[in-house]
């Protein structure tokens, strides 16, 4: 079931994760009914609101339709409870729980639609993990900055932003974009800095992918190295890699006509469903 709010913003109701929840969603363009459907999967601290225009941009370049969504904890969807600690699995569940739940709630047919996956770090883990899960429910990938492993840099670059929440206006700058910002900022935080977390690994699922990916990285990402695009070619051949110069762990917003044309000529050459 979904509910309307302002601003185009509908709320998907679900059950995921063991618990009834309340997703923030926006549709853009949907009244381009037969073209292809891109799901934007945000970063560890992202929303809706903070993606701001931009994948209108990718879909209007595209002349796609498109969903974006706040994840469980994020934006102004259903907050994380503070005694409730992500689990090492909390990328996988994503993927193979709660995104398969709210297409079905949204009416997407997954199988027929067959919609396209754009995921920005954590966001590019979980599209990449929900194509390995549903081979046959996806036309496409593009996964920038995304994570296969935990990376000495990214842990250090984390606890960098844990010391910026606490003594610096960050805080307040995530607040716009969250209902909940402790909420948001601590269940990413603390699962990457948990030692139990260094050993998550995902390089193997990616064998299971069948579709096409376009990887995208920045070479001056400070959350990883190339290798972590890198290793997607190595176990999935199909991909494509774009190395952006000039450009950190947000592809989007450093270079962002460069991605916004690389994602429109990918989307262009996916075989078309049905």
């Amino acid at each position: 079931m979904t509910t309307t709010a302002g601003a185009g913003t509908v709320f998907a109701n679900l059950h995921a994760r063991g618990r009834d929840l309340r997703l923030e969603c926006q549709w853009i363009a949907p009244e381009r009914a037969d073209a292809p459907l891109i799901v934007f999967l945000h970063e560890g601290l992202g929303s809706v609101s903070m993606w701001k225009d931009w994948p209108t941009r990718v879909c209007d370049e595209a002349g796609c339709r498109g969903l974006v969504y706040s994840r469980y904890g994020y934006g102004q969807s259903t907050a994380r409870p503070l005694s409730e600690a992500w689990a090492p699995d909390f990328m996988h569940r994503e993927a193979q729980e709660v995104l398969p739940a709210l297409l079905e709630v949204l009416g997407v047919d997954a199988r027929r639609d067959k919609p396209v996956l754009f995921g920005h770090s954590d966001g590019g883990s979980i599209a990449l993990l929900y194509a390995a899960a549903y081979p046959d429910a996806v036309a496409g990938v593009v996964a920038a900055a995304p994570h296969l492993f935990v990376e000495d840099v990214s842990v250090t670059s984390i606890a960098q932003a844990r010391t910026a929440y606490l003594e610096s206006d960050l805080r307040a700058r995530l607040a716009r974009h969250h209902r909940d910002v402790d909420s948001a900022f601590w269940g990413w935080n603390d699962i990457w800095l948990n030692p139990e977390f260094r050993a998550w690994n995902i390089e193997d699922a990616l064998e299971r992918i069948a579709c096409p990916v376009l990887a995208i990285q920045g070479i001056d990402d400070e959350y990883g190295t190339l290798e972590q695009v890198r290793g997607i070619r190595r176990r999935a051949p199909q991909t494509e890699l774009l190395e952006i110069p000039d450009c950190g762990h947000s592809p989007h917003r450093d270079q962002p006509a460069t991605v916004v044309q690389a994602v429109a000529r990918f989307v262009g050459a996916l075989e078309k469903p049905g």
